[in-house]
């Protein structure tokens, strides 16, 4: 607490100030034969002490008139409860009109009393439960200390089981708080951190504590806060910086013991990708000065009560896949952008028996630069392959290089039955047979995919080489080519169900050449392909090159390209011997006869064609309750579009 005294209350001060001093004074200058070797006069000596030890180091934005304990000052202090024995005595305390760092603490009414000149035991603190002078209360700090006021408020001193001379009355007192200091820089992306806001992060609520801490901006960029001792636990976000729009967090690798009495200061410059600390700082309250040294950037952190590498470099990123090796379950949380370029990548788990059956999570971030060069290995990607409750999510590769031989994807080379969910990847995936710029073979879930990679070799997608899962609301835009069989815009072959996917690439291959689905033995829903799609032999379709007995297409379009080949060769599908249900194409040759309409834009207009595949999915989810499909078309522009449905 922080009290502004008066002029008056000063001048009473004062004149007390100098009666306690000159009762010091003659207390000094008893004599041997004035006191007693043994007992002194009861009621006559009472205990008056003179109060120090706190650092002195005031805060930059302090006046003269607002210093605190915080900043060594006793002013701020009116008074303290002064334990001796079981007694338990509210004390004045008159700050040294000289020197406000040191005070003298005194009782007027019904002070502790010498009964010897023995050294006694006392103990003080500040502030005084008013409920119960008796008990010193906990450290309870304020959760905004942004005001320079609730800042030096949240000061808790003490001085617990101290001995006391009688010829040198003496107390050292001492912060039960933990101070904690933040110097902000600018780094990669800012050119300076003004206005930036500063928090404390993941404490602990122990005696009703606050979890979060906004600091006080002691100057400058320089900012402040006080807690109670503590253990921050390592992984944790300690430190939050808003600035610009963005929250800015550092997560410390080690554990941060917070003790009472010390000063933490931290030196974090703040990138665009996150935290950087530069250097920390621990010691005393005031300069902090026993122990320094630079920070090593973070490779990783592993939480153990949900076995996870949170990675925040390339090399925790391969720590992350050598740990995986023992436990193929290891889960990894990215947290921050990685950069693999120039480092041979080996995909995780490449055998059926060793499976990955994690959790690896983007939240958001960019590994660039993946790279793998294995012509003549199966099960090829960032996973090779993916198992029971594995899962790949929120993930962008960028400028990937992956070459391999048999099952090879950006993503997952085989996806037994995990899930590949929102994931962004652009560059060149190869391989002999079962390549998709996402999942090479596909059993299960691959979800909302977004691919910009040139993609080839046989049984070949954009997204998915071979599906006998679910693809679902997948957009690819890169170039596919297939050497001899089954080559489609989004998957190469397909035995199970594609919905609401859209292609916007080039596609080439010989035999069964889709701008969607090559080859089709499952069921094609909503999905549009835009673009050229060439066959150099036969069975080639602006959405499906060849569509088997057993495959369905519905709801789907082919637009703004040319679809050529040999023979069989359809502007929505190459060949039928299955069903085609309300499809469209344009800008084909006009070869589909009763399976898909032309739209011409005067018989039959994109509004029409709209309202059409709508009705279609309706009755194709009526009919199809476990494989419904969320998106419906609408005409913004040119063209028709997927949206999902509210």
């Amino acid at each position: 607490m922080k009290w502004n005294l008066t002029n008056k209350i000063t001048d009473i001060m004062k004149t007390r100030f100098f009666a306690l001093a000159a009762l010091a004074l003659s207390l000094a200058a008893c004599t041997q034969d004035e006191l007693a070797e043994g007992t002194l006069p009861e009621g006559e000596y009472p205990v008056v002490i003179r109060a120090t030890g706190l650092s002195v180091e005031a805060t930059p934005q302090a006046a003269p008139s607002t210093r605190a304990t915080v900043d060594g000052d006793w002013q701020g202090v009116q008074a303290v409860a002064l334990k001796m024995g079981d007694a338990v005595k509210e004390y004045t305390v008159t700050p040294n009109s000289a020197d406000n760092t040191k005070a003298t603490l005194s009782c007027e009414n019904d002070p502790h009393y010498w009964t010897s000149r023995d050294p006694i035991t006392v103990s003080a603190w500040w502030p005084l439960d008013n409920t119960d002078i008796t008990r010193m209360p906990a450290v309870k700090v304020a959760e905004d200390q942004s005001k320079l006021a609730d800042f030096q408020s949240s000061d808790f001193i003490s001085a617990i089981d101290r001995t006391v001379e009688f010829d040198d009355p003496k107390l050292t007192f001492t912060h039960r708080t933990a101070r904690v200091a933040i110097e902000l820089k600018p780094g990669t992306g800012f050119t300076n951190v003004d206005d930036a806001t500063v928090s404390l992060m993941s404490l602990s609520a122990d005696n009703g504590n606050p979890t979060d801490i906004k600091t006080c901006n002691a100057n400058g960029n320089s900012y402040e806060a006080l807690t109670a001792p503590q253990t921050v636990t390592a992984g944790k976000p300690f430190i939050r910086v808003e600035l610009g729009g963005g929250n800015f967090y550092f997560r410390p690798q080690n554990d941060v013991v917070l003790e009472a009495g010390n000063r933490y200061t931290y030196t974090v410059k703040v990138n665009a990708t996150g935290l950087t600390l530069e250097g920390c700082t621990i010691g005393g309250w005031a300069d902090g000065g026993s122990e320094s040294g630079d920070a090593e950037e973070l490779d990783y952190i592993y939480d153990e009560s949900t076995n996870t590498y949170i990675v925040y470099s390339a090399d925790g990123l391969l720590l992350w896949a050598e740990a995986v090796q023992k436990d193929k379950s290891t889960n990894c949380t990215l947290a921050a952008d990685i950069d693999l370029t120039g480092k041979e990548w080996t995909p995780i788990c490449t055998k059926s028996s060793k499976a990955y059956t994690g959790i690896l999570d983007g939240d958001g971030h960019t590994i660039t630069g993946l790279t793998i060069n294995q012509s003549s290995m199966r099960y090829v990607g960032l996973i090779g392959y993916l198992d029971s409750n594995g899962k790949v999510q929120n993930l962008t590769l960028e400028n990937v290089n992956i070459t391999g031989d048999y099952y090879v994807g950006g993503v997952v080379g085989f996806n037994n039955s995990g899930t590949v969910t929102v994931c962004k990847i652009s560059g060149n995936v190869s391989g002999s047979s079962k390549v998709g710029g996402v999942v090479g073979q596909n059993y299960s879930i691959v979800t909302s995919c977004t691919v910009s990679c040139s993609v080839s070799g046989n049984y070949t997608g954009g997204v998915v080489g071979n599906n006998s899962g679910t693809v679902t609301s997948c957009t690819a835009s890169g170039d596919v080519t297939g050497e001899s069989f089954s080559v489609g815009g989004v998957v190469g072959q397909n035995f199970g169900t594609v919905t609401a996917c859209t292609a916007y690439n080039s596609i080439y291959g010989k035999n069964y050449v889709g701008g969607a689905v090559g080859e089709n033995s499952g069921t094609v829903t909503a999905c549009i392909a835009t673009g050229n799609v060439k066959g150099e032999k036969d069975w080639v379709g602006g959405v499906v090159g060849y569509n088997r007995t057993s495959g369905t297409v519905t709801a789907s379009y082919h637009a703004l390209g040319s679809v050529s080949g040999e023979k069989y060769v359809g502007g929505v599908v190459g060949n039928d011997s299955g069903i085609v249900t309300t499809c469209y194409w344009s800008d084909s040759p006009d070869n589909d006869g009763d399976m898909a309409t032309k739209v011409d834009g005067t018989t039959v207009t994109w509004q029409q064609a709209v309202n059409a595949m709508n009705t279609a999915i309706e009755t194709w989810n009526t009919a199809n309750p476990d494989e419904p499909c969320d998106r419906r078309y609408e005409l913004t522009g040119e063209l028709p579009t997927l949206k999902k449905e509210e």
